[in-house]
């Protein structure tokens, strides 16, 4: 099967990293002191300013590109490469001396239709960055395909059909070239597994709330 260059190439995604990491690190004054302590707010900026340039940092490769997306897309960025492939990009921005964050990542509905298709690749761009002064100091660039987070460093949240999030975004392992069909079978023994404990949630929540009726019915009006 034929496989994205960017990722599976010799050292693509590596220069993708470097240049965006480079880049972030020469922007000034795009943040101030009102806004510097919301992660919220350094997220959103680091954002537009990735999704004006990061057409340019992935260099020839890019074939269409988009950045306009609303706000519950699974996507904050899309391009298709010159071979075809199609990746959606879901940018992360994480504060390292934040002592923990779960951020989620996408469905584990809404992937498994995307991946239906062996040309698609659902790809998170996690800057971690720290504060200094009026700046967001960049301090590690990931740019990799789901696939590529090691299932040690990942965890099923429960909403919908499940959640895929880091189970820790301070402690992430990348698996660089995994292998996609080995990924997808481990997520799907994951849910075979947490599916069935979330039914035993569900009755012992239906047995509570038997519990609370019968209270709720002794009582007077």
């Amino acid at each position: 099967m034929k496989k994205s260059k960017i990722f599976y190439g010799n050292s693509h995604r590596e220069g993708i990293e470097r240049r965006l990491k480079k880049f972030l690190n020469e922007q000034t004054d795009f943040l101030s002191a009102r806004t510097i302590n919301s992660p919220r707010a350094v997220g959103d900026a680091i954002e537009n300013i990735i999704a004006e340039k990061f057409k340019t940092i992935l260099g020839d490769i890019v074939g269409e590109y988009s950045s306009s997306f609303a706000r519950r897309a699974m996507a904050d960025l899309a391009f298709t490469d010159k071979d075809g492939f199609y990746y959606i990009v879901d940018v992360k921005t994480h504060r390292l001396d934040t002592k923990f964050n779960m951020p989620n990542l996408t469905s584990v509905e809404r992937l498994s239709r995307f991946y239906k298709e062996d040309v698609n690749y659902f790809t998170l761009l996690k800057i971690d960055y720290k504060i200094n002064g009026t700046r967001a100091e960049i301090a590690k660039v990931t740019f990799a395909p789901i696939e590529f987070f090691d299932w040690d460093c990942l965890t099923i949240g429960a909403l919908g059909w499940g959640q895929i999030q880091i189970a820790n975004a301070n402690v992430v392992k990348i698996v660089p070239k995994n292998s996609r069909k080995k990924w997808m079978l481990k997520l799907c023994d994951t849910m075979l597994e947490f599916y069935p404990k979330e039914i035993g949630k569900i009755g012992e929540r239906i047995d509570r709330f038997k519990k609370i009726r019968k209270v709720w019915e002794k009582k007077s009006e």
